[in-house]
This record gives structure tokens, sequence and C-alpha cells, in this order.
């Protein structure tokens, strides 16, 4: 491998190497695979580029063109493949959702395609940056610029997912890439001597010590962060700066929005084990884990309006609205894995009491009993035991709650100027004759859970105005616009409401033992009656466990008529399964038994590796680059051949080389080949002394190169015309070399260009092709002929045999 092709391999492996850092940006690793594939082929069309006689600032632009059509080809492959309006419009508006999803989802993000976009265009740019710096003006020192701003950017949006591996394998692809340089740098000056204790000469080689300020330099910089005070910022910082301090550190001030880190866990499902629990209560398979409640709508996202935490303290305060706070209890103890991160506090509610190691590390929102933590890593593998109250309230005993406190229904009642009239509209429609505020709310609840509805994770998320419009019309969601859209409409009903998220019960393990997967992540909606507080409600169908009260509950007969509400496993949406099925009744009740094909297929989009349409597409490039190249490569490869041996030493091993006949004859077929490819082709009638003098005058070759010309001619005609005797010890290696670069300087620039690209020599590639092929036909018909003539032999001689033994034949 040439000095310059080993830069080629070290500036692709070194801008790789830097963009591991950013796998943790995303959940799944399908678009590193993509980013490796594009600066494969971009290491490659540079390296293509750099043998043509084009000038070097064309190498990066030519890098730039491949990288848009590999874009073009993996991200807007629908509106086709060459440039065009279409596929710009398509690229562009995956660009504008990818900005958009920037702003909305947490670290991991969905792979959405936005997103992937943005990662694979970004390390394709980064790949293009340091090919041209390090390679094509072979300033591999500056190329650490980019990966630097590549490592940087990359660590520092994946916070508390970051790690200082990432350093380590991003410095060490930059230190490989200036190995490489000096090994580069020395061949150029050729042989190189190394004084020693020994008089040791080495060639080609960089000197140890090098290598050994570059691995100390590294490890200097690994360590000594471990030695040094604690900085709160810098590369090699993957905290999210939170303290703990009074109120929220990094998860409340950083975390976005729970609902849209909620919608990419739904439309993502996993089989993930998050935690798992022990609970005592006989209705254990029955009670949501709730992490925290939404109570403010502004028309655009519901989230949390309080701006102040609490400590946390050994005994919460009484639940909002409960009268009666003297319940029998729910005691549950919780064990977190490392795969739930940046979460709020997991709890059966109303919670009673929290009991965790630290409880500096967690806050509460008196406002919604919500538990957050003070820093990112305080829910990883935590323990925690909780006390909850055992509420269970009837339907008639709702029925007959009383009015919400003014300040109650002033604050979850409010809805913004811009909801959309439909939403009074069909709520009020929904709940005609119904007389009291739970009857409303399960109204509601029977009409999502009913067969005009259809759960459906492919949808577009969102929670706000918009949104809810553009549900209640196409009736296809999941729990996030399920649980939004009830809490919108209770409150134009005037029934105080917001919007709880958290888990679904999770798995019996044996027991009373239970799991929560990826699977049961959940959003609902919380009504509010006065003396018993914020009860759940599950509109949802196939989703989830539908509260008791509602179960028990019979409209009376003043009310429009309406069918209790079933479990949501009985619902339209979700086929009750065979008798042959082997479907569980969880996952009944999570209604994933008649989506098998779904769920394969969400297997298929979470894989680490590309898609069959791109890898396909990708496929066929490469095949198309491969024949476009063939004759290139073909020509090239033939060369080495031809010019490679160095023939045979005299005596002794000193003295010139003597070559064979057969090298003799190689030079003058290259010569030969040369000029074909530079404009000149071959005449056979010619002697090879005509045959030079021909392209001499027609290449109008200089002193030297027509010199050249003539030796290769006269050692051709030895070997051919004149009787054996001594061998020839012309160098005519260098002479084909010396006449190639006459021939090439006297072409011009685009027959230069043809000659490396499309070499018209490359015929006799086809040619040989074609004798092969025609062999292979004739030795297979031969054969097929030779098999037919041994399996008829037999059979004819039977019958001549059969016939002679006839009478009267």
């Amino acid at each position: 491998m040439t000095t310059r092709a080993k830069l080629t391999v070290f500036s692709a492996l070194a801008t790789t190497l830097a963009s591991l850092c950013m796998m943790p940006l995303l959940t799944t690793r399908s678009w590193f695979t993509h980013a490796v594939l594009v600066i494969a082929v971009i290491a490659a069309v540079g390296a293509g580029l750099r043998r043509s006689p084009l000038y070097r600032w064309t190498v990066p632009v030519g890098q730039l063109l491949v990288l848009l059509l590999l874009l073009l080809l993996g991200f807007a492959g629908a509106g086709g493949v060459l440039p065009g309006p279409s596929t710009m419009r398509v690229l562009d508006q995956v660009l504008a959702a990818g900005l958009d999803d920037i702003q909305q989802y947490a670290i991991p993000a969905p792979p959405t395609a936005g997103l992937r976009l943005i990662l694979v265009s970004a390390v394709g740019l980064i790949a293009v940056a340091v090919d041209t710096v390090a390679v094509t003006y072979r300033r591999s020192a500056l190329a650490g610029l980019p990966l630097l701003a590549l490592y940087s950017v990359g660590n520092g949006l994946a916070g508390e997912h970051g790690s200082w591996v990432w350093f380590a394998v991003a410095a060490a692809g930059y230190l490989l890439l200036l190995f490489a340089e000096g090994q580069d740098r020395v061949s150029r000056w050729g042989r190189v001597f190394y004084g020693g204790a020994r008089g040791s000469v080495e060639s080609g080689r960089v000197n140890p010590g090098g290598r050994q300020v570059g691995v100390l330099a590294l490890a200097v910089a690994l360590l000594l962060p471990a030695v040094l005070p604690h900085w709160s910022s810098g590369l090699l910082d993957s905290g999210s700066g939170g303290s703990k301090g009074k109120g929220v550190g990094g998860s409340l001030s950083t975390s976005l929005d729970p609902l849209v880190s909620l919608e990419a866990a739904v439309t993502k499902p996993t089989d993930a084990e998050l935690l798992r629990y022990t609970m005592d209560s006989p209705l254990a398979d029955q009670i949501y884990l709730r992490t925290g409640s939404l109570d403010q709508f502004d028309g655009t996202n519901w989230k949390l309006g309080s701006t102040t935490v609490n400590d946390l303290p050994a005994t919460l305060p009484t639940p909002e609205g409960l009268r009666n706070a003297q319940l029998p209890r729910i005691e549950g103890d919780f064990e977190v894995s490392d795969r739930l991160e940046g979460s709020w506090l997991p709890m059966p509610y109303p919670a009673a009491s929290v009991r965790v190691p630290d409880p500096g590390d967690w806050k509460l929102d008196p406002l919604t009993r919500t538990v957050l933590p003070t820093n990112d890593k305080a829910i990883r593998g935590l323990r925690y035991h909780v006390s909850a109250l055992d509420l269970r309230p009837t339907a008639s005993e709702l029925r007959l709650a009383g009015t919400a406190p003014q300040d109650v229904r002033e604050h979850y009642t409010a809805v913004p100027g811009d909801l959309p009239p439909v939403v009074t509209e069909k709520a009020k429609a929904v709940t005609a004759g119904a007389q009291n505020d739970f009857d409303r709310a399960t109204a509601l609840v029977n009409w999502f859970t009913g067969p005009d509805f259809t759960y459906d994770t492919s949808v577009n998320g969102g929670t706000g105005s918009n949104a809810i419009s553009v549900f209640l019309r196409d009736r296809r969601g999941f729990c996030v616009h399920f649980a939004s859209t009830m809490a919108a409409m209770a409150r134009t009903l005037k029934i105080p409401a917001r919007v709880a998220v958290g888990f679904t019960p999770g798995d019996n393990k044996g027991g009373n033992v239970y799991s929560v997967t990826g699977r049961m992540y959940h959003a609902w909606p919380e009504l509010y009656f006065a003396g018993y507080g914020w009860l759940r409600f599950e509109p949802t169908p196939s989703r989830g466990v539908a509260a008791r009260y509602t179960e028990a509950s019979s409209v009376p007969s003043t009310a429009p008529t309406q069918q209790a509400t079933a479990a949501p496993q009985t619902a339209p949406a979700a086929p009750v399964p065979t008798s042959g099925s082997d479907c569980t009744p969880k996952q009944r009740q999570l209604g994933e038994c008649d989506t098998k094909g779904k769920t394969a297929a969400k297997a298929a989009e979470e894989s680490w590796l590309l898609s069959g349409q791109v890898l396909g597409t990708l496929a066929g490039v490469l095949v198309l680059l491969a024949l476009l190249l063939a004759p290139m490569l073909w020509r090239a490869a033939v060369r080495r051949r031809r010019l490679g041996g160095g023939g045979r030493r005299g005596p002794g091993g000193s003295g010139p080389a003597e070559l064979t006949d057969a090298q003799v004859l190689a030079a003058w077929d290259e010569l030969v080949d040369s000029a074909w490819d530079l404009g000149i082709p071959p005449d056979e009638s010619r002697t090879p002394r005509s045959a030079a003098r021909r392209i001499t005058e027609k290449a109008q070759l200089d002193a030297d190169s027509a010199a050249a010309t003539g030796r290769l001619a006269l050692a051709t005609e030895r070997v051919l015309y004149a009787p054996p005797g001594r061998p020839s010890t012309e160098p005519l290696a260098s002479d084909v070399r010396t006449v190639r670069r006459g021939l090439r300087a006297s072409a011009g620039r685009a027959g230069r260009t043809r000659a490396l690209l499309l070499p018209p020599s490359s015929a006799q590639l086809w040619w040989r092709i074609s004798d092969a092929a025609r062999a292979a036909r004739t030795a297979v018909g031969t054969r097929v002929g030779r098999a037919v003539e041994t399996v008829r032999a037999p059979v004819r001689r039977v019958f001549t045999r059969r016939k002679r033994s006839t009478p009267g034949s």
C-alpha cells in the first residue's frame, strides 16, 4: 500500500473513531452503519480523483457532490435518484423535520429520518474536511480541528451518556493519522539512516520515539483529569452539570417535555426491563406506576406548571382533595435497572411516604406530588420503598362527589383561547344527558374505547390544539393523544383535569414480583373529584387496565344509553385471539395479540443494520462504480505486472540486472498500450522500429522520450529477430516510464483523463473475457456431448441388438 493510500485509510479511520462519540444520541445504531458506509465511499472517491490529472481543489468538490448523492439515495429515495427539484424538496423536508426533532426529543432520541440525516450528513462533511486537509493537501495536523469539532459537539450533546472512552478512541485515530503522515514524509526523502550504538540502518520508518510521545500524551490527557480539581465543564466532562442545591438540578432544568420523551418510548417500544418491584396488594396487577402529572396546557404542550420544589420529606403531605387520609396502606419495594435514566420517580398514586438512600438526590413538587431527581444519574440502579394509600371509591360515591374548590377549578379547567371549537362541541355531544361529572367522564371513556377509535403508533405525535383536532378528525393515535384529548375535553366541561405519565402495571413474575419493560410506558388523564382527589381514567383502547370504579359504574336512566366500560382487551380495536393462540393475558391487555407483524417491523427498524432498500441501493451503486472503474484498475494492474520485474542479477549478485525475453516483450507491450491509451492506436503491420518512429512523430516526443522509445524498439527486435545471445541489461522499465511521461505531456488534460478512467487498451480485457467465455462454452459443449454419447451408446447398442434379434429384420 502506498503512503498516500495509507493516509486515505487512516483519515477515514480517524473520522469513524471520532464519530463514535455520537452513538449515544439515538436509541439505535443504524445511522452509524450508514455513516461508516458514507465515510468509506467518500474516501474511495477522493483516492480515485487524486489519481486523475485534475486540480486538487476539484477533489473535495467531487466528494461533496457524491455525499449529496448518497444523502439523496438514503433519505430522499422516493423522489428519485438523480438530483432534481423533487428530490431536493424531499431532502429539505426531512432536514426540516430533523431540526424540529432536535427541539423536541431528549437524549437518546428516537431514530427519526430527520435526526439520522443530520448525523450522517455531519459525519460526511467532517470526512470530506479531514480527507481534504490530511490527504489532498497533506496537512494532517490541521485535520485535528474538524475531528475535535465532531468530538466536542457529540460529547457535549451526549451529556450523561458520554464517556472518556470516546475521547480515547478519537485521539487514537488522530495519532494514527499523524503517524501515517510521518511515514509519508519520510518516504518522500528516500532511504533514511539512523545512527545508534549498533549502527542500525532502517528505511522508511518513523522514529519510534514519536510513537512513544504520542501514546504518552494520550495517556496524560486521560489520566490528568482524575488528579486535578473538578471543573464544571470541559471536553472531558460528560455530566449534566446538575447540583444538589435548592430547587431541581440538571434533570428539571435540562430535560425536555416528558410527553415528548414518552412519545419516543411508546412508538419505539423495547422489551428491556426498566424496573422490578414487589407489592403486597391483591390488586397489584391493576395499579399504575405514576411518575408525575402535567397540569398546565398552553395550547401547544402539556407541562409541569410548578416552578418551586421542596426537599423530599419522609412523609408526603396529604393528597390534594382527599377527605379521609386514614386509609389502608399498600407497601412496595422497587429496584430500578441501569436502562432507566433521567426519569421522575415511579410510584403508586397516592403515595404517602417514600424512602430513598439519599433524599438529597430528590425534590418534591407539592402541587402534583411529583418526585424529581436533582441529577440524571439519581434514578439509575435505585432501590426505594413506597407506602401508598389504598383508595377504592365506588361509582355511586363519585356520582355524589361535591363541587371542586374554586382555586382547583380555576387552575385545572383553564384552556387556551385558540382551542378548536370542535373540542368543546364534541365533548358536549358525547356527554349530553349525563347528570354529573363522573357520568360525563365515563361517557368520554366509553366513547374513546368504542369502535370509532383505533390505537395506532404510526401517526404523528403531538399534544397541542392542532394535534387534538387532527386526532378527533382521524380518530387514530396512541396513549398520548387519548390522554391529552380527554383531559382537554374534560376541562371544557369544567371538570378539573390533568395528564399523568408513567407505566402500566408490570408483568407478574410469580408471587407478588412484577417487571416493567419499555413497552409499558403510558399516559392517562387524571380527573379531580372532591373528597377523593385525583383519580385516573383509561380512555386508550387496547392499552392499560380500566379503573374498577368505571367498570362497576352504571349510568342512570336519565342519561343516554351507554354500555358499561369494559376492560380494554374486549374493545373491537383489539381482536380476541382464537383458542389456539399463544397470546398471554398480559399481551391481550396490551393489545399485542394481532400485531406480531408490526412488532417484527419495529424490531427491524431498531436493528443496527441498514434497511434492505438502502443496502440494495448502495450495493447497486457500488456495482456500478466497480464496472466504471474496472478498466482503470485492470490497466493499472497490468502495468504493475509488466514493469514490476527487476530481472536477474549477474554472477555474485552484482552488476546490472539481466532481463528475460518475456520481460523485454512485456515492456514493449506496455509502451504500445500506453500510446494507445493516449491517442495513438497500435499498427501490427509495423516492425518495432517503425512503430517507435510512428509514436515519436505523432506524439512529438522530446529527445529523452524519443531515445527511450528507440532503446525499447531495439531491445524488442533483438528478442524477435536476433539469434539467442547475451540477455538485455537496459533499464527498460524506467524507459517505459520516461516515454509515458512524454506521451502524457503531449496528450493534454482531456486525453490524460480519458487514458486514466477509460483507457482504450482495456478493450483487451473484453477480448480476453470473450475468448474465455468462448473457450468455456466450447469445453462445456464438448463435455456435454461426451456425456450424452456416453449415455446414448449403451442404449444404441441395446436397440441394435434387439433389432437384429427380431425375425424378419
